[in-house]
């Protein structure tokens, strides 16, 4: 008995369209990749499911802003505004700068330097050379200069932390000097005191006859 025929439109049921779109977009993700592997085609297929999740294949020999670029081209309709065609070609501008000073990076380097053919682009580099030099030993000194500097006042603070804690240490020391002079004082003044009674008691005998008069 053959398979009923399906008929095309929105399923309803929300896990039943899942299943179908999970099972026909790997279907046709895979069917993408047989023909750009089969057929040495350029093929690039971009899904994007209800819920915004984005599902690609393109094929290994392209990237798909090629493919887009040649779609553009060869379509001549305009997928981007001027403003984008600008940033486009800013960014080629930028790509071919960095080039250019990647090759007079590896040239000041010393590397590649065979492509350089005329005296001129020599000479160029040399003097680009001298004065890169110039200006590194500029900063060297500037840098030696600042550690001197820092040197100094590093050696001026562990002076002035030594005057202190000797000038702590001198005071300490003649406290303990001047206390001992003063218990000294004090001993000699104790020995050299001696205590006299200031009046001397006589024993009075009673005279019985003052005793009489009363």
């Amino acid at each position: 008995m053959g398979r009923g025929k399906i008929e095309i439109k929105r399923i309803e049921n929300t896990s039943n369209r899942q299943v179908t779109y999970s099972k026909r977009r790997n279907g046709l993700l895979k069917k993408a990749k047989e023909i750009s592997v089969l057929c040495d085609a350029n093929v690039s297929v971009v899904i994007f499911a209800s819920n915004g999740k984005m599902h690609e294949y393109c094929s290994p020999s392209t990237t798909l802003v090629d493919i887009l670029e040649r779609y553009h081209k060869q379509s001549g309709k305009k997928l981007w505004d001027a403003k984008h065609e600008n940033l486009n070609n800013e960014i080629d501008r930028i790509k071919k700068e960095n080039d250019r000073m990647q090759i007079e990076l590896r040239h000041l380097r010393g590397e590649d330097i065979t492509s350089l053919h005329g005296h001129k682009e020599l000479m160029a580099l040399e003097d680009a050379l001298e004065t890169g030099l110039a200006s590194i030993r500029a900063r060297e000194m500037e840098v030696f200069r600042e550690m001197e500097k820092h040197e100094k006042m590093l050696e001026e603070d562990n002076e002035r932390l030594k005057y202190v804690l000797h000038q702590q240490r001198m005071a300490m020391e003649g406290g303990g000097e001047m206390e001992n002079g003063y218990q000294q004082q004090q001993h000699q003044q104790v020995r050299e005191y001696q205590p006299q009674m200031p009046f001397a008691f006589h024993n009075l005998q009673i005279q019985p006859n003052l005793q009489e008069r009363f």
